[in-house]
């Protein structure tokens, strides 16, 4: 029986936890025995209560703020040596809110915390910087935020709801139904050098901005996580900065920006069993050191922009990464590694016909060391990637692509000093919308920048084009195409150290060659098959071409097997039946 001398929230707070299932015997059973009839000590529990958030004032009619009923469950769990925070069934209108160490915020399946569309019940959170390698120059508001906090876990089932809609403006240049944008928009969750962080569980909907950003944290676990990010510009998913040793699993997310974004130096990751659909880029990386990261098992479907895109700047290193066991579905790109400057000289114009722009001035201080791309493998994938990109499903507004995003490929680009070496593909068979013309295929003036894909235009090749690599490795690698292509399959454009072994390319009849190699050196190609009749299987362009070697294969459905071009001589290739 209830003691009638305390408060409910006394007594609840004293002896029970049936909501979560919390098991407390082992910690009773080791606190001396209580004398009969007395009431067990609240300090027993600290660290394992749970404080609903209804206790506190909560109404969760989806009206009322329930913001500081939410905030002050949140402290009296910390203050207590933590616990779970309980949001049960119902709407919970809020703002925002910090999350604290050791405290676990769980969902009840019938639970949503509601973004309010108000913002005036946001601000931001002062000790996360807006300059700097630890946000990029990103906004710093959010609908729940930590800083600095331990053991902090976020669980469902219930759902989180940000409401961006309401951040988005009407026309450009007008102000969103909410009184903020821009970079005051609110994530949903914000984490700022946090440690042994988990979310698991919940479902994550509609953020004005990013879904979940993580700023130098380490020791993150995202599983079993649905986030639909769809309705406002820079939409990201997963965006990390700085972070080391984070898990992500059993994931679905469809966004409008980048599905996971690794930026600054991130460091042991691991990424596996999820899905992906987005209008950007799944896999992006930029600045900084990334490695010893592995992505697997994953699909990546109605993917309208690059599922693997990294843009390695001068002072950037990228090294010892495996992407594998994975199912391509309708993707444009389809990877992108990039390396160098990315400034456009004077006068240069943008792919697309874009105006000359004047040439930026060059950095203060002393240059940058040369950008570092290297230990990158691709295994066992398998898709289509199309030309024709339809529109985003379940976006509210227009998608327009770059003249580039059409005629993609797999693109490998190093420009300057910059490093770009051991570069693998293994069991890689990609089917091709094609369609490429006679004009692209001539393209020989690709611009001298780094940086996403379409800047360079639609791509002379419709599978592979590298430039300025070495170490390049293809085995067991099929390109085929759904419509006739006039472009190449591969363009080696001075490569230096590659091997091909069992490549499989499908070739066209009215197209110059199936393969193209421009000045490059120690080129191995063993087991080669041309599956649709092609004038040439190889053609050799420049005098710089050096120990070329054409080993076996069937070669039979093109005409000649090497054809030479632009000062290129016989004594560059060999060819051994």
């Amino acid at each position: 029986m209830p003691d009638p001398n305390v408060s409910r929230r006394e007594w609840l707070e004293r002896v029970s936890l049936p909501a979560l299932g919390v098991s407390l015997g082992g910690a009773l059973a080791a606190a001396p025995a209580a004398a009969a009839g007395q009431a067990t000590p609240a300090s027993v529990l600290n660290g394992a209560r749970v404080y609903n958030i209804r206790d506190y004032g909560a109404r969760g009619d989806g009206k009322t703020i329930d913001t500081p009923a939410l905030q002050s469950a949140i402290d009296a769990c910390t203050r207590d040596g933590g616990g779970t925070v309980l949001v049960p069934a119902g709407t919970f209108h809020i703002g925002t809110t910090e999350l604290k160490s050791n405290v676990t915020l769980h969902l009840a399946a019938a639970a949503t915390l509601l973004g309010s569309a108000d913002g005036k019940q946001y601000h931001a959170v002062d000790a996360i910087p807006l300059r700097g390698d630890s946000t990029l120059g990103d906004g710093n508001w959010a609908l729940l935020f930590a800083v600095e906090a331990k053991n902090l876990t976020i669980e469902g089932p219930g759902l989180i709801d940000g409401q961006g809609i309401q951040f988005h403006a009407p026309e450009r240049g007008a102000t969103p139904p909410s009184g903020i944008g821009g970079n005051k928009r609110p994530y949903h969750l914000l984490f700022h050098r946090c440690e042994h962080l988990r979310v698991r569980d919940v479902r994550l909907w509609q953020s004005a901005f990013h879904s979940v950003r993580v700023i130098q944290s380490k020791y993150v676990q995202m599983d079993g996580l649905h986030i639909f990010n769809r309705v406002n510009g820079n939409d990201d998913g997963f965006h990390f900065i700085s972070c080391e040793h984070v898990a992500i699993s059993n994931c679905t997310v469809q966004t409008q920006d980048d599905a996971c974004a690794l930026f600054g130096s991130c460091k042991f990751i691991t990424v596996t069993n999820c899905t992906f659909s987005t209008r950007w880029s799944v896999f992006r990386f930029g600045g900084g050191t990334a490695e010893n990261i592995t992505v697997s098992n994953c699909v990546l479907h109605q993917v309208f922009g690059c599922p693997f895109k990294l843009h390695g700047s001068p002072g950037s290193r990228f090294e010892n990464m495996s992407f594998s066991n994975l199912i391509l579905k309708d993707v444009t790109g389809p990877i992108s590694i990039s390396v160098g400057p990315s400034q456009r000289p004077a006068g240069q114009r943008a792919a697309g016909g874009a105006a000359p722009q004047p040439a930026p001035p060059p950095p203060a201080g002393p240059p940058a060391a040369p950008g570092i791309v290297r230990n990158i493998t691709f295994s066992n994938i398998h898709g289509t990637v199309t030309t024709d990109p339809p529109p985003l499903p379940d976006y509210p507004f227009s998608s327009t692509y770059r003249p580039g995003e059409g005629h993609s490929c797999i693109v490998l680009n190093a420009v300057g000093d910059s490093v770009l070496e051991n570069i693998t593909f293994d069991n890689v068979h990609l089917t091709f919308g094609g369609g490429g013309t006679a004009d692209e295929a001539a393209r020989r003036d690709l611009p001298q920048i780094a940086g996403e894909y379409f800047m360079l235009g639609p791509m002379p090749a419709y599978g592979l084009y590298a430039r300025n690599a070495r170490g390049v490795t293809l085995h067991n690698v099929r390109f085929e195409v759904a419509t006739p292509d006039l472009r190449p399959a591969v363009i080696f454009d001075h490569v230096r150290d590659a091997a091909i072994n069992g490549l499989s390319v499908a070739g066209t009849p009215q197209a110059e060659s199936v393969l193209r190699f421009i000045d490059s050196t120690d080129v191995l190609l063993t087991a080669s098959r041309v599956l649709t009749p092609s004038p040439a299987f190889l053609q050799v362009e420049g005098a710089g071409n050096e120990r070329i070697t054409v080993d076996g294969g069937d070669l039979s459905k093109a005409a000649a097997p090497v054809a030479l071009k632009n000062g290129a001589t016989a004594v560059a290739v060999k060819v051994r039946a």
